[in-house]
């Protein structure tokens, strides 16, 4: 296999992780406090990727993380958390998958805008036909519009800007630092739910079998992940996290009984082609989860 095969395949594995996840935490949510669930993944996925810090040698917090841009990234990161684990929590898991999946394009338009990068017309088309494509999903001011998937909308927009904030962080943290940040922020965005909802409660067998789930499998998407940015050729690589909208969809089909009409699969379709082209053409930054 090439690079570029082994970094596609890698790929297709972190987004099946992420769709998993979203699984397992909308299952615990469902008798569990949201903000017990995040909390607990977040301790318990920090904890993993400190320790293979450990093992590699590397400060676990190293001063780097500390950075004003960290601290920017981390703040977006943790908007992006908190909605969107409060969509797939509320809302169905395959409508917040498929909003989420505009996030690129989101990049795409904050890199020309802040950074300063060429966006030719034909990508600024794309790119509006795109955010067209979320407005079909959302149908507002028509029946069926459903306010709650606003709260997907802001988490796109959280991880949009974590992932311009990634391209100004200090290039010396290894992926393992970077773990024990995101699920450190992870973990405080549950206690930021906790705070305004009800008291935790102790899990069932089922429940802590759940809230494992979420974490093991979060903890091999993000892993999968940077190995898939970090082995083949990003404009190459990146189309297929688009692969998690199938993985999200089927298995809300399948374990939460979810029937996407025609206007959300309509959307989610202009989503992901638009999204495709747009990255095919070059990316401007490295999403990271």
């Amino acid at each position: 296999m090439t690079d570029n095969q082994r970094g596609s395949l890698f790929m297709v594995l972190s987004m099946a992780g992420f769709a998993v996840e979203d699984m397992f935490i909308k299952s615990a949510a469902r008798g569990l406090p949201l903000g017990q669930v995040l909390l607990v993944m977040g301790l318990c996925g920090a904890l993993w990727f400190a320790g293979a810090a450990r093992r590699a040698g590397d400060l676990a917090l190293p001063p780097a993380l500390w950075s004003r841009m960290l601290g920017i990234r981390s703040g977006f990161e943790l908007v992006g958390r908190l909605f969107y684990a409060l969509a797939i929590a509320l809302t169905p898991l395959s409508m917040a998958s498929a909003i989420l999946q505009a996030t690129p394009l989101v990049v795409v338009l904050g890199a020309a805008l802040i950074f300063g990068e060429k966006v030719g017309p034909w990508r600024w088309a794309l790119t509006v036909m795109g955010f067209a494509g979320v407005l079909v999903i959302l149908r507002p001011g028509l029946e069926g519009f459903d306010a709650l998937s606003l709260l997907a909308v802001i988490g796109l927009l959280g991880f949009a800007g974590r992932d311009l904030a990634t391209r100004a962080a200090p290039p010396t943290l290894s992926t393992s630092q970077l773990g024990v940040a995101g699920f450190l922020v992870l973990a405080a965005s549950g206690a930021v739910i906790l705070a305004f909802s009800a008291a935790p409660v102790l899990p069932t067998a089922l429940q802590a079998a759940q809230i494992g789930g979420a974490t093991v499998f979060g903890v091999l998407g993000y892993s999968f992940l940077t190995r898939a940015m970090r082995t083949g050729e990003v404009s190459a690589v990146t189309p297929f996290r688009y692969t998690r909208l199938l993985f999200a969809m089927g298995l809300g089909m399948v374990v939460f009984g979810e029937r996407p009409d025609a206007l959300t699969l309509l959307g989610a379709g202009m989503i992901v082609l638009c999204g495709v082209l747009v990255l095919s053409a070059g990316h401007p930054a490295r999403p990271d989860a």
